[in-house]
């Protein structure tokens, strides 16, 4: 494995608290991330997420296996070492950990001024930081009088202040609206594009995922059960969580009543998962054989710049038309004819 951060065979096993058994957080968590990218780690609470987090800054060393940050191996640096790499791996927290004593300017300052900075620097710096994330006007205040949006950039401001390499977020959107949430996300993402920050988001969130990230790693029970490309992961899930997660930002084909009541409005149904290569296919082949069609069920999700869902049409046409439809679609992706389902 090659990457800015790895984990190799990575197991994570905490003592047992009094009577209770010993806690076995991560079980042999294999990952890379690549300098420059974003990537998401998702799960549910208990996956594993927060104790990967902690292994990443070196607040936990790793039980067994190697976990790789910045070059640095975690499990054998010196508390030395580790306060160094720390300098190095910026951190964005939920509930934003903000200085309530100090104001927006002062909390950007703070690891300015850990770090050695001049006082000189430290001013133009955080008068570029708090421009860049778009709370300038707001330098002089507390953090107390921002809205949860405004902590959220501060907080960002204040975590890539000493030119970090690798970026954290840790549920950092979590606890925001989601007008808020998409604005936040964008500037992550100019973060990334501008100034070369590799970013890992851990979320539960899979909007945050599809809306984000290049690559997304699955958690479940302290494993990986899915990695890699995110429109890969979305479009071809390989564990059940993923297809869970998938099913929420995107429609698949009716079932049950919404099928029945479908099925009863005439003609016949089809559901045509769309993806990148055939979103213009569709329309076209269904052009080619002259049917009239309307979407009655389903919907399209961009997923970085590619589209990937399901639409349910309703045909008005000829049974060897259909037919002949469904061949034609079904050489280039995945088609269902519905039917009502069989009495019991």
């Amino acid at each position: 494995m090659t990457g800015i951060l790895t984990f190799e065979n990575v197991s994570k096993t905490f003592p047992a608290a009094g009577r209770g058994p010993a806690v076995t957080a991560l079980d042999g968590v294999d990952l890379s991330v690549e300098r420059g990218s974003i990537v998401g780690v998702i799960g549910y609470s208990g996956a594993g997420k927060s104790t990967l987090v902690r292994l990443i800054n070196g607040l936990e060393k790793p039980t067994a296996g190697t976990v790789t940050a910045l070059g640095a191996d975690i499990g054998r640096a010196s508390e030395g070492e580790l306060r160094a790499l720390r300098g190095r791996i910026g951190m964005i927290f939920q509930q934003f950990n903000l200085f309530a004593s100090r104001t927006v300017r002062g909390n950007v300052a703070y690891p300015l001024r850990v770090a050695g900075w001049k006082k000189a620097d430290i001013a133009a710096r955080v008068t570029e930081l708090l421009d860049f994330v778009g709370i300038g006007d707001k330098a002089d205040r507390y953090p107390r009088s921002l809205s949860g949006g405004q902590k959220q950039r501060l907080g960002i401001a204040r975590a890539i202040a000493t030119n970090p390499e690798l970026l954290l977020a840790d549920e950092a959107t979590s606890a925001l609206d989601p007008q808020t949430t998409a604005e936040v996300l964008s500037l992550l993402r100019e973060i990334n594009r501008t100034l070369g920050i590799t970013i890992v988001v851990i979320t539960h969130q899979i909007s945050v995922v599809h809306e984000l990230c290049d690559q997304v790693i699955v958690m479940e029970g302290g494993r990986v059960v899915d990695s890699g490309d995110t429109y890969r992961v979305f479009a071809h899930p390989r564990a059940a969580l993923t297809e869970r997660f998938v099913r929420a930002v995107t429609q698949g084909v009716p079932t049950g009543d919404t099928r029945d009541a479908l099925l009863s409005g005439g003609g016949a149904l089809l559901s045509v998962d769309v993806n990148e290569f055939t979103s213009e296919d569709v329309d076209a082949i269904f052009e080619k054989h002259g049917i009239r069609r309307s979407v009655v069920f389903g919907g399209v999700t961009d997923i970085r710049g590619r589209q990937l869902g399901t639409l349910t049409y309703r045909v008005h046409a000829e049974a060897d038309a259909v037919t002949a439809v469904v061949a034609e679609l079904s050489e280039r992706t995945a088609v269902q004819r519905l039917a009502a389902e069989a009495a019991a």
